[in-house]
């Protein structure tokens, strides 16, 4: 298949042949006229001398007008001009030896390549004329020659002009095709540089997904830390320091150090777990109410501070995602009482809606400003309220804290109700 690009030049190539074989057909015509003059001269025929005067003459201007110059073939003006003198010629020539009708002839093809429009059948009926008085032998002189002139001219202009209807057609439509190659191949130049900018931009596309994927699997991770190894070193280093205090005591020394001991193993499991990208282990084994029934009841064993939890609504499997952010939600609610509240009660309540599942955690602890102190003091920095935020954001939830000194705090975290499969 021939591309644009091809199609426009051979288009010029064609174009060009055609101009060159309009610009020698004169000069054979002239040629074969001449020489049928000089050695098979026709009855009633002029001097040869002065006919090839005129013939040299003929030649002469359609090499200047035609030949020598054909950057002027666009000028109407000066073309009409050469084709008023070629018919001229040509009809002294025709009147001095019927043999120059086969350079009168030419007539018919300067006028479709100079005259413009209408012009042209003018031109070829004038050179019709010329031509039939060729073939008639001279013009008209008895009754028969009049008729057998008037056939001819008739003839002569006929088929010249149909062809030359027909001619006009096919230039408009090579003007058209033309116009049409032109313009799919700028169309293909224009494709051709979007998909240069295309490739450029699909690259700088892969190179900001790779470092939005980076970035967010470096904020996952930071996350998954703070939910497992972080809140595990915590609640390991609580139950050390609480040994520590009853070294004297063995059973509560004991009692401490077996709760350190299963906080580490169940710290490494979901550590593993995190870089896997895993689901925690409880909603593996468990549904959303279930893994939250068991986690207060594994915080209230481990802190010694009672947490009721209770679920309201039509519990239904959620997106692993959502389930994964409230279970998050509820480790980091109940870490930050264990570290800062000094509560004597905490509640969990699970909210199953139409099409939002809320998740409250209330204590009754020292509590703290909101307003001036967004989030509780925590020893090293600690990443807290901020890790649950960005978990509850992520999923296209909201996260609202409400406390104030002495009265105790209030976490909610409202998150859609994105359906899960029920397996």
């Amino acid at each position: 298949m021939t591309s644009t690009a091809e199609q426009v030049d051979r288009l010029a190539v064609w174009e060009a042949r055609e101009a060159n074989v309009y610009r020698v057909v004169p000069f054979v015509g002239l040629l074969v006229g001449t020489v049928l003059a000089r050695f098979a001269p026709a009855p009633g025929s002029l001097p040869f001398p002065p006919t090839l005067a005129v013939a040299v003459a003929a030649g002469c201007w359609v090499a200047w007008f035609i030949t020598l110059h054909p950057q002027w073939i666009t000028r109407r003006a000066l073309m009409a001009a050469y084709y008023v003198g070629l018919l001229a010629v040509s009809a002294v020539l025709v009147v001095a030896s019927p043999w120059y009708g086969f350079f009168a002839w030419v007539g018919f093809v300067h006028a479709f390549l100079v005259l413009p429009g209408r012009w042209r059948f003018a031109g070829v009926a004038v050179t019709g004329v010329l031509v039939a008085t060729a073939q008639s032998a001279g013009p008209p002189t008895s009754a028969a020659h009049w008729l057998l002139w008037s056939v001819l001219v008739l003839f002569n202009a006929g088929a010249a002009g149909a062809v030359s209807w027909f001619g006009t057609i096919t230039e408009r439509q090579n003007a058209n095709r033309k116009l049409l190659v032109e313009e799919l191949a700028g169309a293909n130049r224009k494709l051709a540089d979007a998909a240069r900018e295309n490739v450029g931009l699909h690259a700088q596309l892969l190179t900001q997904a790779r470092e939005a994927g980076v970035l967010d699997e470096r904020q996952r991770m930071a996350r998954e830390i703070h939910d497992t190894l972080a809140q595990g070193l915590t609640g390991i280093i609580t139950q050390l320091e609480a040994a520590e205090q009853t070294r004297d005591r063995s059973a509560d020394w004991r009692r401490h150090v077996d709760n350190a001991l299963a906080l580490a193993r169940e710290s490494l499991t979901e550590a593993r777990r995190s870089v896997r990208a895993i689901r925690p282990e409880p909603l593996e084994t468990a549904r959303l109410p279930d893994a939250l029934a068991e986690l207060g009841g594994r915080w209230s064993a481990l802190n010694g501070v009672r947490a009721e939890v209770a679920t309201t609504g039509t519990p239904r499997p959620l997106h692993p995602e959502v389930e994964v952010t409230l279970l998050r939600a509820a480790q980091e609610a109940l870490a930050n009482v264990a570290r800062h509240a000094a509560a004597s009660r905490v509640g969990l309540t699970l909210s199953y809606m139409e099409d939002m599942v809320t998740l409250d955690v209330r204590d009754d602890g020292t509590g703290f400003d909101v307003i001036n102190q967004p989030t509780p003091r925590q020893p090293g920095g600690g990443y807290g309220l901020t890790a649950m935020r960005q978990r509850v954001a992520r999923v296209g939830g909201e996260l609202a804290v409400e406390s104030e000194p002495g009265v105790g705090t209030a976490i909610s975290a409202s998150v859609p109700a994105l359906a899960g499969s029920a397996g």
